[in-house]
């Protein structure tokens, strides 16, 4: 079974600590690796990480200020390097396709990697390809911001006594997981009798934005929320004039939400430590957690 784990690459805001990197997060997930937000560093990071660069198959930026996109280039050159033969999903708002561009092509080099690009416009659906279901929602940051929901398919479990049970066996059981149902000795049995639905685990990221619908939405149901959360409940005068969230605001969408787990990050430089962080959210959502560079969270299968 492949790893599903959420490596924490780096977890600070615009500036860069001595212990934080750039944000950076790679969520390991049914054979694929989705990098989201990849900071200056990122690179350099995975190697830290123990995590082969070429594990990443999709690549996520929210939006285009520089601790959100900087590593972009070095780690499309770096896949290139590496010559990985899948393609390459990158997911990120349309109206910043120039500084895609850019960062994608800011140095001299022979491209061989193939390199798909989902531009996204609207909030709401943007690609459901089998593996996982992708949406995208508005966020509040001043600039053109996305929060990201991804999900995986439901799957069905069967229960081999039940198939015994109504005798079905060989390859009817293929037909029936393809078809919803099969004839036995005259009688139709169907996919529910003989298994249980398993419904498709939720990741959401949420980052660089003040409380909205648009955060509430992608985190709805979520098992893991990763979510911004810049200041500590004593600034959030800051949060408000830089539109960001503190971690009393992240768990308050978290609780809201409904989620399983809460993981906080983009810490600003101006924190030392981040237990008041986890501390602070624990008050309103106790299953929180501050990220840090190098953490590794289990996303284990429901």
């Amino acid at each position: 079974m492949s790893a599903r784990e959420l490596v924490i690459l780096g977890c600070s805001s615009q500036q860069p600590t001595r212990k934080r990197n750039h944000g950076a997060y790679l969520l390991r997930w049914n054979e694929e690796g989705l990098l989201f937000d990849p900071g200056e560093g990122t690179q350099r990071q995975f190697i830290f990480a123990n995590v082969a660069p070429p594990c990443v198959t999709r690549i996520f930026v929210s939006h285009f200020h520089g601790d959100h996109c900087m590593g972009l280039g070095s780690m499309l050159m770096r896949l290139n390097l590496d010559k990985v033969t899948h393609p390459i999903h990158c997911y990120y708002p349309a109206s910043g396709q120039v500084y895609f561009d850019r960062l994608r092509y800011g140095s001299m080099y022979h491209e061989n990697i193939q390199v798909v690009l989902h531009p996204i416009t609207k909030e709401g659906l943007v690609e459901d390809d089998g593996k996982f279901r992708i949406e995208a929602y508005k966020l509040e940051h001043g600039v053109d911001n996305f929060a990201f929901r991804i999900k995986e398919p439901d799957t069905f479990k069967f229960d081999q006594q039940k198939l015994r049970d109504l005798k079905v066996h060989g390859k009817m059981v293929s037909l029936i997981e393809k078809e919803g149902e099969v004839v036995v000795d005259g009688s139709v049995v169907t996919l529910e009798q003989v298994s249980s639905l398993r419904k498709g685990d939720v990741f959401a990221i949420v980052i660089d934005t003040l409380p909205c619908p648009g955060a509430l939405a992608a985190a709805k149901g979520a098992k893991i929320l990763l979510c911004e959360s810049t200041y500590l409940e004593e600034h959030r005068h800051l949060a408000e004039q830089y539109h960001h969230m503190t971690a009393m605001q992240a768990a308050e969408i978290a609780k809201k939400a409904g989620v399983e787990e809460l993981i906080l990050t983009h810490f600003s430089a101006r924190y030392q430590e981040l237990e008041p962080f986890e501390r602070e959210a624990k008050t309103i959502f106790p299953n929180t957690f501050a990220a840090d560079d190098l953490k590794v969270f289990p996303f284990p299968k429901n």
